[in-house]
């Protein structure tokens, strides 16, 4: 039937409701329905003469109202609220038709939601869709998984509503079942280290130089015109050159320094060690968040610990600000390096087959950390698509060397005035460890052996060994 929709949305808060706009302004006809009718309804008040909207007031309703196979996307809160809505699906679709949850889904959940809904014939497509409000209505960056065949189905759909760069679309099929979440939670952990290097930059220039959050704003924007321009710096010269209307002083300087998290930092911490991969950027970052809003433990330390710091005295406040600069690229290289590690290592624990290039693709356009930066790496992956590290591909190789003397210096002297750099400082240590011809991992193995026997190898043989410590300290083969 010609009245029938070609894709329906149900849950139309502001994500989902934008989602719906961006179908309907591409030429879809999109059934729409929410728990709340009313939203349903407003809906339809609002941006009715945007496209052609299918509303319903009941999820029957809804579901008979697309064609087949039937497209579902699904826009609620993640966890319980996502099983029921797809419970009260399920047994109204019918074999070969397609779910897909566009939330921030834990992709374990995602996966297990596919292989429950696969032995009913259906389709379930994890995707991860990151932009933001504007990117949901404008074009965002979409990370679909899920099986192949939906994406033929699905895929032309998503890479017509997706952000393009150069014409090309930010939408690419990620892999098999929570394929897709997994790289949308991991770029939410580069989101998480990319902002709080950012965060440290503005404390270390602030704090060195004594300049106002406007004047740091301008140098922000400057930022945008080079090497560093990216979504994130860009609005950070918006936040910091805000003015309170209510106070008149600098928005920064009325905001309550504690800095909130939705979950998504942490899933990408807690699976890296699963994996036995550093992600030591990420990691930190998301650990300042978790400093920042333990106010007892804030509380409790500011009148007894001391600081015994340096007073700062930056004689030359230009060539302070561009080590700052450049220790901030070296040390974003290093979040991303280690975010595409943790995508190599999972792709290979869940058989994904993860194309990393078309990722970094796929992330120069509509999504958060959108960054110029990102062309590099594209291009590190086409020379190399098997590049064991992006830090030593010959471009960030380079780039990172030319950052290194600033990066040490920065990160020397914000120990020395008692600032704290966690992401600045823990990107440096992992380069260090990265690159090191030999690390005291040796005297840990050797520890491990004697309280627990067990065992090390040898730099001159292969096999394992144990050494007899509370007897004869004889080596035996383990």
């Amino acid at each position: 039937m010609a009245d029938l929709a070609q894709i329906g949305v149900t849950g139309l808060a502001v994500m989902g409701r934008n989602l719906a706009r961006n179908f309907a302004r591409h030429g879809y006809r999109v059934a729409v329905h929410n728990r709340s009718h009313a939203k349903t309804q407003s809906l339809i008040d609002d941006h009715g003469a945007e496209g052609a909207f299918v509303p319903s007031e009941s999820m029957r309703n809804f579901v008979a109202s697309l064609e087949r196979p039937r497209r579902v996307v699904i826009m609620v809160k993640a966890g319980a609220a996502t099983d029921a809505v797809i419970d009260e699906l399920v047994g109204l679709l019918d074999e070969g038709d397609i779910v897909i949850d566009a939330g921030n889904a834990h992709f374990p959940d995602t996966r297990r939601r596919e292989a429950a809904l696969k032995e009913k014939g259906l389709h379930f497509v994890g995707t991860g869709v990151s932009g933001g409000e504007e990117g949901a209505l404008n074009g965002p960056s979409i990370m679909p998984g899920g099986s192949k065949e939906s994406y033929r189905t699905l895929g032309p759909m998503l890479e017509d509503i997706s952000a393009k760069v150069n014409g090309d679309p930010c939408c690419v099929h990620v892999g098999a079942d929570g394929a897709g979440h997994f790289v949308k939670m991991v770029h939410n952990g580069i989101e998480y280290a990319d902002m709080q290097l950012i965060a440290e930059a503005y404390d270390l220039i602030r704090q060195g130089t004594g300049k106002s959050a406007a004047e740091i704003a301008e140098i922000f924007k400057t930022w945008n015109s080079g090497d560093l321009e990216s979504f994130l710096i860009e609005i950070t010269a918006e936040v910091l050159g805000h003015v309170d209307a209510k106070t008149g002083s600098a928005f920064v300087d009325i905001v309550l320094d504690q800095a909130e998290q939705k979950g998504t930092g942490r899933w990408t911490v807690q699976n890296a060690l699963d994996l036995g991969v550093p992600i030591t950027g990420i990691a930190e970052a998301t650990f300042a968040r978790a400093l920042s809003g333990s106010v007892p433990q804030r509380e409790a330390a500011r009148p007894v610990l001391p600081a015994h710091a340096a007073e700062w005295n930056v004689e030359d406040p230009d060539a302070f600000i561009e080590d700052v600069r450049l220790a901030l690229y070296a040390s974003k290289v290093v979040a991303y390096s280690q975010g595409f590690d943790q995508i190599a290592a999972a792709s290979e624990e869940f058989d994904w087959d993860i194309d990393r290039g078309a990722m970094a693709r796929i992330w120069r356009g509509g999504c958060i950390i959108r960054a110029r930066f990102l062309d590099r790496i594209t291009e590190a992956y086409e020379r190399h698509p098997e590049l064991a590290l992006l830090l030593a591909d010959e471009y960030f190789a380079g780039a990172v060397s030319n950052s290194l003397a600033a990066w040490r210096r920065v990160v020397v002297s914000a120990a020395q005035h008692g600032v704290p750099t966690p992401a600045f400082s823990s990107s440096l240590a992992y380069y260090d460890g990265v690159r090191a011809e030999r690390l005291p991992a040796a005297l840990i193995q050797g520890q491990r052996d004697f309280f627990g026997a067990h065992t090390y190898r040898r730099v001159d043989g292969e096999g394992t060994f144990h050494t007899e410590w509370s007897l004869d300290r004889s080596e035996s083969p383990a």
